[in-house]
């Protein structure tokens, strides 16, 4: 368990040019915080427990604003930064090493008892407030931009944008044709000013 939290850590280190302090991690991190209230409550609905399971991750929504089902699937060095209004559901499959901004939403388009949000594979980046619904899978290493509205799947190593969610080279190219003209285009961190380095591209586990 101590391992996972060192690496959650690390992971936090590597993606936060805040995170300076190991201590102020431990203390003041929600997205963190959410995590491992996850993993208790998730441990518990795994062995039968699952009225003490929707306690856990109520208190853990209570005292961080993250809400993460007992039942969704989690991976390794989950960052959520910021955290808050960040909704898991029950559904939901989250790879290794996938960093999500405040006001992400993995949701359901069904009522019945089914595969019903969406599967995140190793490596995506999920801007805020992105919207992603129903049985869809996220490719490894894809990166959804802030506000965008996923209903599809998104093939690994896309950036989407938009409402609904497009491929930005495929904006691009049309942009390009009614200008009449090619445009040079640069890959950005949907949550930063264009002139922020996308810091999050020098990441390694």
């Amino acid at each position: 368990m101590f391992d996972r939290i060192t690496d959650d850590i690390r992971f936090a280190k590597a993606n936060d040019p805040a995170a300076t302090s190991t201590l102020a991690i431990l203390l003041t991190y929600p997205g963190l915080h959410a995590v491992w209230w996850y993993r208790l409550a998730n441990a518990c609905h795994h062995r039968g427990f699952g009225r003490l399971a929707a306690v856990l991750s109520y208190v853990g929504r209570f005292l961080t604003g993250v809400e993460i089902h007992p039942g969704a699937t989690v991976g390794d060095r989950l960052f959520i930064d910021h955290g808050m209004g960040t909704v898991i559901g029950e559904t939901a499959e989250i790879g290794d090493e996938v960093v999500m901004y405040h006001g992400v939403t993995l949701g359901g388009k069904s009522s019945e008892q089914v595969k019903r949000h969406p599967t995140i594979e190793d490596g995506v980046m999920i801007g805020a407030d992105a919207t992603l619904i129903g049985d869809i899978t996220i490719g490894e290493g894809a990166t959804i931009g802030a506000g965008a509205v996923v209903t599809d799947d998104v093939p690994p190593e896309t950036t989407v944008v938009g409402n609904p969610a497009r491929p930005i080279e495929e904006m691009e190219a049309e942009r390009s044709a009614d200008a009449g003209a090619p445009e040079e285009t640069e890959e950005l961190h949907p949550d930063c000013a264009p002139e922020v380095e996308p810091r999050w591209q020098q990441v390694q586990s």
